[in-house]
């Protein structure tokens, strides 16, 4: 099987507006106004250097919080990291209970209707719905997957067009270690892309190992897999600029992406992989993570801003410690779907 990565690209041009109308608003104020209010986008997680940024005027906007490096908020970030992992694989496992359930009440339903004759309903509406119901079933599992989290991505990023929200995108959907709101923008930031290059190439590289990283794991524990992935990988980058006293914004779907890629990679080691627009060059996937992890550790160490280098690596670590460990948690759903069961049955 020759899966196919889109390399992700080093934008070098920068948001030149942006950036002079931040410089020019934060030298006009106070010096004793803190650095840590102001808006400096320079360590996106896909860098803050977007070829295809929109050149629009952009007002300049104030994001209040604490330090880069209050403790206060790393252990915030660290605690919702905790709690929203836990519940995605809750959720994860409610989600397979109950498809499960759906799946063989329906095929119990088109048993026993098959000996009684349907009636037809010819309305535009229910042949829409029976449209749509007939394309959604031709869909492989992953694609299943894959096209709902696509969905939300892309709508996002047309937020991203619209004036009137940037502030409360730059608000919510940016994880920044000196925002008061530094919990749900970990969650949030996973989905939103400023640069349209950005958003191709990641969602690329997520359909080529979302086929594999399903049938291995299926999809409800993938579901919680790249949602937890997607938390830890902001906390990994929160805990990095709050150790080395950095400011910054991120955002981008890659430290989740990471997780699933190195789980893919952990699982089929001799997978041979191949670059985008260059298919005669292959390698296998074991040296790809090995290699991939080295340039973000050395991007860590010597403090590159290409890349928020610090959520992918922790994204890709926490998808090698599934690859490990995660058969071995995700049966401990048992008792858990146990009681889900006989609750359940309860409410019927």
């Amino acid at each position: 099987m020759l899966l196919r990565i889109g390399l992700r690209h080093n934008w070098q041009q920068q948001f030149r507006e942006v950036n002079r109308l931040l410089l020019h608003h934060v030298n006009e104020t106070s010096s004793q106004t803190s650095l840590n209010q102001r808006v400096v986008l320079r360590s996106l997680r896909t860098s803050a250097r977007h070829r295809n940024a929109i050149h629009t005027k952009f007002q300049p906007i104030e994001v209040s919080g604490g330090e880069p490096g209050q403790m206060s908020n790393v252990i915030k970030a660290f605690l919702f990291t905790g709690a929203f992992s836990f519940g995605s694989f809750l959720g994860a496992t409610v989600l397979e209970y109950e498809n499960t359930r759906n799946m063989m009440l329906d095929k119990a339903r088109q048993a026993k209707l098959s000996w009684f004759p349907r009636k037809t309903n010819d309305g535009t509406l229910q042949k829409l719905k029976n449209d749509l119901k007939r394309n959604w079933d031709r869909l492989t599992p992953s694609e299943k997957i894959f096209v709902p989290i696509c969905a939300v991505n892309v709508l996002v990023f047309l937020a991203w067009r619209v004036p009137a929200w940037r502030e409360a995108m730059l608000h919510y959907f940016c994880s920044n270690p000196a925002s008061r709101a530094v919990c749900w923008p970990m969650f949030l930031s996973t989905f939103s892309h400023y640069s349209g290059l950005h958003l191709f190439a990641n969602m690329y590289v997520l359909h080529s190992f979302c086929d594999p990283a399903v049938i291995s794991l299926g999809k409800e524990q993938f579901l919680g897999l790249y949602l937890s992935a997607g938390v830890v990988a902001s906390f990994a980058s929160i805990l990095y600029k709050s150790i080395t006293a950095q400011a910054g914004l991120s955002l981008g779907a890659s430290g989740a992406i990471m997780a699933i890629l190195a789980y893919v990679c952990a699982q089929y080691p001799d997978t041979q992989l191949s670059i985008l627009f260059l298919p005669m060059v292959t390698f296998s996937a074991g040296a790809a993570i090995k290699v991939v992890m080295g340039i973000d550790f050395a991007g860590c160490i010597l403090g590159w801003k290409f890349f928020d280098h610090a959520a992918h690596l922790g994204g890709a670590m926490f998808g090698l410690f599934w690859a490990f460990y995660g058969i071995d948690i995700w049966q401990k759903r048992v008792p858990f779907l146990t009681k889900y069961h006989d609750w359940r049955k309860t409410k019927q």
